[in-house]
């Protein structure tokens, strides 16, 4: 890690920070003058430049300026006394990362370099992964299941379908397969079925001859001949016209196609991976999907997780589509405060990745100051958030162990509609679970809030009913059972991996495998 720099023609203010910093095993290089900072960052640079403002010769914002011209990732701390108001605003309209008035308490003035220096930190591995244009980013269980798929057909041509929900980054999962694959040097050529009107989509797949229609005054190839020797991505490929479907499962089955009006075949060596959001079993069900293509593109299937399924990735996705986006303007990068962070982490984001680096890109533009606070986000992710908060949206969560035995579940396994007496309780993840014995729940309704549909007051009518009944040791039984639904459905969602389920559920290693042992859960895996 490089020096932090501090700059002040005071010694005894350059002594102190130097002895403070020393003692949090921190390198310090000091100068007495910004002039001399100016020549040393020609050819160095520090990890955090701390700098008084008011100095004989050059002053503080102008070496401030002279960082953000040359060096914008990185954090100055501009020093200031109480009474200068005018230099602190103008430290931050330059780009300070923060002002330290004087006199300062030392071990806040530490805290404050603690927090550049974790900044700096953060922008270098930013930095490091836009320089290295990453195909994709993610540190979350079901992003690394996805990476490990993509590394094992690093070495085949095999035919692959990518589902998903729409931005979940589909077409950059095709890229990184054609990347990836021994067509690496032929061209990848992406078509989005959806988009292209059903009169025209026939032509562009396969290409057409002259005189072929009204309009075709020249031969053209298609989308499979551009990418012969290389990658064909169909996305979109759920809404493909009915009629087209059978063409293109020839050009599957056979490897063989005409140009729209041509009569000589054309021999196709093209790698096809389609991608849709669409269910296409059901597709095939409402015959709206031919059954013989759907078995044709679905040899190997990859599932994209939503970004909620991987909200650890947030921050990271966040930094980087901050810096990118900064990047692309020519401004300094944005940063969000833990707050926004965290803000960010619990939303929902439907339109997944692609809505998050759209935000950033808002963020960019529109946010007043450097540092992001929760109420310079977009007012309608704030007030969509508290009305969900206030009970008016369909997030309430509630365990599948905590229902009365009158509830019935929908048919998905992974996100299913609790249904007590009747009514719509909640949605939540729910995989077999154990059902609670209890009296049932009157009036329920939509889940949030603290009515009767939420899953706390589930809670409080089982407690209710086992204390009415005279049951022993309640609060014993339902906490073994609350934990014991914690504990398994983090390990789902971390595919059995203990130590990442009890990072995820926020305790020790030594607990959850005593737990699990306590419990009696199967399922568990150290690794």
């Amino acid at each position: 890690m490089k020096p932090i720099w501090i700059v002040d023609d005071d010694e005894s203010i350059r002594w102190v920070l130097e002895k403070a910093l020393a003692r949090e095993n921190l390198a310090t290089r000091s100068f007495s003058n910004a002039r001399d900072a100016i020549e040393a960052l020609k050819t160095s640079t520090p990890q955090v430049l701390v700098s008084d403002i008011r100095m004989p010769g050059e002053s503080g914002l102008a070496l401030l300026q002279e960082v953000k011209v040359n060096h914008p990732g990185l954090p100055v701390i501009i020093m200031t006394a109480f009474s200068d108001l005018d230099s602190a605003v103008a430290a931050f309209q330059g780009g300070a990362f923060e002002y330290l008035a004087k006199p300062f308490d030392l071990d806040k003035a530490v805290e404050l370099i603690r927090r550049a220096l974790d900044e700096s930190l953060r922008e270098a591995s930013v930095e490091q992964l836009l320089s290295d244009t990453p195909e994709m980013l993610g540190q979350a269980p079901a992003m690394q299941d996805v990476f490990r798929a993509i590394g094992r057909l690093s070495q085949s041509n095999v035919t692959v379908l990518i589902t998903g929900e729409s931005g979940t980054g589909k077409e950059l999962v095709a890229r990184a397969l054609h990347k990836h694959s021994p067509r690496s040097g032929q061209p990848f050529i992406a078509l989005n079925t959806a988009a292209i009107p059903k009169d025209l989509l026939e032509s562009e797949l396969f290409g057409h001859e002259r005189g072929a229609f009204t309009g075709a005054q020249a031969m053209r190839r298609g989308r499979f001949e551009q990418a012969e020797g290389g990658t064909l991505f169909l996305d979109e490929i759920g809404d493909m016209p009915f009629d087209l479907q059978t063409r293109l499962l020839r050009v599957l089955s056979d490897g063989h196609f005409y140009r729209v009006g041509g009569h000589q075949p054309l021999k196709a060596d093209v790698r096809v991976i389609a991608a849709t959001h669409q269910n296409l079993e059901t597709r095939v069900r409402e015959g709206l999907f031919r059954e013989d293509l759907y078995h044709r593109l679905n040899v190997i299937r990859l599932r994209l997780p939503p970004l909620r399924e991987r909200r650890e990735d947030i921050p990271i996705l966040t930094r980087f589509f901050l810096a990118q986006s900064a990047r692309q303007l020519g401004v300094e990068a944005k940063r969000m405060s833990d707050n926004a962070m965290q803000f960010l982490a619990g939303l929902d984001l439907p339109g997944n990745v692609r809505q998050l680096e759209n935000l950033c890109n808002w963020i960019t533009v529109m946010a007043p100051g450097q540092t992001v606070e929760v109420k310079d986000l977009p007012p309608e992710l704030i007030d969509g958030q508290a009305a969900m908060a206030a009970g008016a949206g369909p997030s309430s969560s509630a365990p599948a162990s905590l229902l009365s035995p009158t509830a019935s579940v929908g048919s998905d396994p992974q996100t299913a509609f609790i249904s007590v007496n009747g009514g719509i309780a909640a949605s939540a993840p729910f995989q077999h679970g154990h059902i609670l014995n209890g009296a049932p729940i009157a009036g329920a309704g939509t889940g949030g809030g603290n009515g009767n549909g939420s899953w706390v007051a589930l809670l409080e009518a089982e407690a209710a009913s086992m204390l009415s009944a005279g049951r022993p040791e309640v609060m014993d039984a339902l906490g073994r059972q609350f934990e014991s639904a914690l504990i398994k459905t983090a390990l789902r969602y971390t595919h059995g991996r203990k130590n990442d389920a009890a990072v995820r559920l926020g305790i020790g290693r030594n607990t959850i495998t005593r737990k699990i042992h306590e419990l009696g859960i199967d399922g568990a895996k150290d690794e």
